[in-house]
């Protein structure tokens, strides 16, 4: 087996990588702890916007994953990600050196998975993925 044989397994390997802790995480959104967290770091209207934060990455990593409509999946996963990045990882307003360095770790590993939302944006899902398969062959079923 080539290189290129087996190199086509890797992007459904990544996506699932890549949405997991998006789905794994998707459901703590509605819980009330999460709520009123959010609330305290200046999210406005947390009792609906944190819930709809959940429902907005669950729905992109189910996107994402078997790579159908993974385009607008990950568009759905960078809409998730920017608001999380600039009101709950803001590394910048804290005094305290250890939490300051904490919350860059989180902002930084959210951003490289914004990057990772726009590279499949860029591309796509891959050869193994039900975008790959065409419209034609989604209505042949």
């Amino acid at each position: 087996m080539s290189t290129r044989d087996w190199a086509q397994y890797l992007a459904p390997i990544g996506r699932a990588a890549f949405v997991l802790p998006f789905l794994w995480f998707s459901p703590l959104r509605v819980l009330e702890g999460s709520i009123a967290y959010a609330g305290g770091q200046g999210v406005p209207l947390p009792q609906v916007l944190v819930p709809l934060a959940g429902v907005i990455s669950l729905a992109g990593g189910l996107s994402v994953l078997p790579g159908y409509r993974a385009r607008l999946g990950a568009w759905l996963l960078v809409l998730f990600l920017a608001p999380v990045m600039l009101f709950m990882h803001r590394f910048w307003t804290i005094r305290d050196p250890a939490i300051a360095e904490m919350q860059l770790g989180f902002f930084m590993g959210n951003l490289s998975r914004v990057g990772v939302a726009l590279f499949i944006v860029c591309v796509g899902a891959g050869a193994l993925s039900l975008d790959a398969r065409g419209p034609a062959s989604m209505t042949a079923r």
